[in-house]
């Protein structure tokens, strides 16, 4: 898998700590060493929506990638309670359901972006840049088979 520049938190240079959200073990493995590749660290996992309010309130992550269509509790919905807990959360709807209706819904109740499945590493590494507010593009990554 491509290396990429390390994303750092901008506060204190730390490694970024994520939260992975998805009712199936594979796309959470996948998820995770796409984090690991980006320099960040997998603060914690959960299966389903209900799982994933208890993990937040655990790790206090800086970032979420969330499935939507999930077991318990629908991703959409655990992502509208976690905001509304946590206003400063940032989360990344992650989901082969690309329906724009979703991707709207994900957006107004709090999600700050979405990445379509299956994930591309250099479409995720720009998300989570622009989620977490740093400026700039890496050109070679982004253009790099498109």
């Amino acid at each position: 898998m491509e290396q990429f520049a390390p994303v750092r938190r901008s506060k204190d240079g730390q490694p970024v700590r994520y939260l992975v959200v998805d009712d199936s073990v594979f796309a959470r493995k996948n998820l995770a060493q796409m984090i690991e590749t980006f320099g960040g660290q997998l603060a914690g996992e959960a299966g389903d929506g209900m799982t994933a309010l208890t993990e937040y309130e655990r790790t206090n992550p800086d970032i979420v990638l969330m499935d939507i269509t999930m077991p318990q509790m629908e991703g959409i919905e655990a992502a509208e309670k976690i905001v509304r807990q946590h206003p400063e959360a940032r989360i990344v709807m992650v989901s082969s359901v690309g329906y724009q209706e979703n991707i709207v819904a994900a957006l107004q109740r709090g999600a700050r972006h979405f990445v379509q499945k299956p994930v591309k590493p250099e479409v995720l590494y720009e998300v989570i840049k622009y989620v977490l507010g740093e400026d700039g593009t890496v050109a070679q990554a982004a253009g790099a088979g498109a």
